[in-house]
């Protein structure tokens, strides 16, 4: 049955709540007034972010936590630039999300208006399908199709455009039934000749990474490794699709890669990588694998048909969904494994190793010893903590040696996108307040969106974010050192009392210069969040020649000035 006549922004707000939406971000646009109006009186929360960036990183991060499109409106123009980090975010990270965009009425449309944009131009390349609703009656349709678009096959960011005049014309129009996604399914043929190339392997390694996963998928992908007693490593920043204390788990395959657990990839016989497209992170920059045929044989398991041998030839390539290959590899006869058996115990001995305190900090010269921190922050909080980080060296404390408690525990974009750990973090604890919640940022990565500790205070989400300054973007700072040696050109910052800025947004913040008075601020800012529901801040003021845990930045550059001298 039809509704009664509706304007175009209650027709949108009804058809979300058709397809079980719950929460939306975004910053508030004259151009979409009629969908505000709707979402007052709705079962929706609006979450009022401080710019379209965050707001955009906020809905990625909820896709990712959810495995539900994470939902964002923003205004035309500015606001769509703003919010295009984003969608990357979302594309290259197969999140599914869905971003609405106000639009010029369509009188105006294609005369460069105040702020148009074409959006099918804009977000091609960057989202898996972008368009625009002229008519208020097709509504509810488009929103079916961008629901089931963003969480079929492998899932990602769609783009609608939503013209001001269509939102404030009427129409009766019937909703849609709730999306269902959709997967492929390994077939029986195909896991018998993946359990038939098991058998024969010496070397197997379990690689996992990619979207579609959900809680059951991964107890199965467990199962399956556990009974054939494969070594199981998880692709760039997807180190939570296992229990980082599991006996199976050795190490994450990405930048910073343990040497040895390199070594282990390029000596395998059989990689089954379970989930990762195997882009370049992944791969060392293409050289763990070569492409497009790589020396180990290669078993990839991914939802996109079009992803499978878009780089790699893989042996055995298997379209499905994580829940559904995993359930069937699960099912499947385990194989002889005593061959391979012994490498679980070697593999995670490497890593436990890899993990252990760097030598920067050993001979006690470093009054900030960021290792011992991370210990202090594991020891101090639940397994089933989250931690985000965006981009950046400082993010490699995370990685190496944070034991990731499972899914889903770790928010970071692969897209490599700075900005994205403080929202991400925010957003969490806005969907999950059960759980802890603690940010890995740098001072150049605070920078680009701390100002949505100003959304944490106003929505009681009690996160603890814990700010890496070391007064430089660190990252390029490196690569700069290493390229050209002592030539520093445009990497240093100054930055403000973060801690003071923490506090003047209505949160807690300290200063931490010294290893033993880290635990003791840890303690009240854990106090603190659960106390009063709102975040807490430790700025980690250390030498910025402590670039990462195997190297100074003295060391880069006389290493770099030697061969050049070479």
């Amino acid at each position: 049955m039809t509704h009664p006549s509706r304007t175009g922004g209650q027709i949108l707000v009804d058809a979300l709540q058709v397809h079980g939406v719950d929460i939306a971000f975004g910053v508030p646009g004259e151009s979409y007034l009629d969908v505000l109006d709707a979402l007052h009186d709705s079962n929706i929360r609006f979450v009022i972010n401080r710019q379209e960036g965050g707001a955009a990183f906020m809905s990625e991060a909820y896709g990712k936590l959810t495995g539900k499109p994470g939902i964002c409106f923003v205004t035309r123009g500015p606001g769509a630039t703003n919010a295009s980090i984003g969608v990357h975010t979302a594309f290259q990270d197969s999140t599914p999300m869905i971003l609405f965009i106000g639009q010029v009425g369509g009188d105006f449309m294609d005369r460069e208006a105040f702020q148009e944009i074409d959006y099918r131009r804009m977000y091609g390349q960057m989202a898996k399908w972008v368009a625009q609703i002229d008519r208020a009656e097709r509504i509810p349709e488009y929103l079916a199709r961008a629901f089931q678009v963003a969480t079929s096959g492998r899932p990602g960011p769609v783009v609608l455009a939503l013209p001001e005049d269509m939102l404030v014309s009427r129409a009766e129009v019937a909703d849609t039934r709730r999306y269902q996604p959709v997967q492929a399914s390994p077939s029986a043929a195909q896991v018998d000749t993946l359990r038939a190339m098991l058998a024969a392997s010496k070397k197997p390694l379990l690689l996992l990474g990619g979207g579609t996963w959900t809680e059951q998928a991964c107890a199965d992908v467990q199962r399956f490794a556990e009974a054939n007693a494969l070594p199981v490593a998880c692709a760039f920043r997807f180190q939570d699709l296992l229990d980082n204390d599991h006996p199976h788990y050795v190490g994450d395959v990405g930048i910073g890669i343990n040497p040895k657990l390199a070594a282990r990839v390029k000596d395998a016989d059989l990689i089954i990588a379970f989930g990762p497209r195997l882009g370049e992170m992944t791969t060392g920059g293409y050289s763990l694998l070569a492409a497009p045929v790589p020396r180990q044989t290669l078993v990839h398991i991914h939802p996109d048909p079009q992803e499978l041998g878009s780089v790699y030839q893989a042996e055995l390539m298997i379209a499905g969904g994580a829940p559904q290959a995993a359930r069937m590899l699960a099912a499947m006869e385990p194989v002889d494994a005593s061959a391979w058996r012994h490498t679980v115990e070697e593999a995670k001995a490497e890593l436990r190793a890899w993990q252990e305190q760097p030598p920067i900090f050993k001979d006690g010269a470093a009054p900030l010893d960021l290792w011992q921190l991370v210990q202090e922050l594991q020891s101090a909080l639940p397994h089933d903590t989250i931690v985000t980080n965006g981009a950046g060296n400082y993010a490699t404390w995370a990685h190496r040696f944070w034991r990731y408690g499972g899914m889903r525990t770790q928010l970071a974009p692969t897209s490599g996108a700075m900005g994205y750990g403080v929202p991400a973090g925010v957003a969490a604890k806005i969907v999950d307040p059960a759980r802890s919640v603690v940010t890995f940022a740098g001072d150049g990565e605070f920078m680009m969106t701390g100002q949505e500790l100003a959304t944490a205070v106003q929505y009681g989400a009690g996160v603890i974010f814990i700010v890496f300054n070391n007064g430089m973007f660190g990252t390029i700072r490196m690569h700069q050192e290493r390229e050209y040696p002592g030539r520093v050109s445009g990497t240093g910052l100054h930055n403000p009392d973060f801690a003071a800025l923490a506090r003047a947004y209505g949160g807690q913040g300290e200063v931490v210069e010294a290893t033993a008075d880290f635990a003791p601020a840890l303690a009240r800012a854990i106090a603190y969040t659960r106390a009063h529901s709102l975040p807490a801040l430790i700025e980690l003021r250390y030498d910025g020649n402590l670039i990462t845990p195997n190297a100074t930045l003295e060391t880069i550059r006389a290493n770099a000035q030697a061969a050049k001298k070479a």
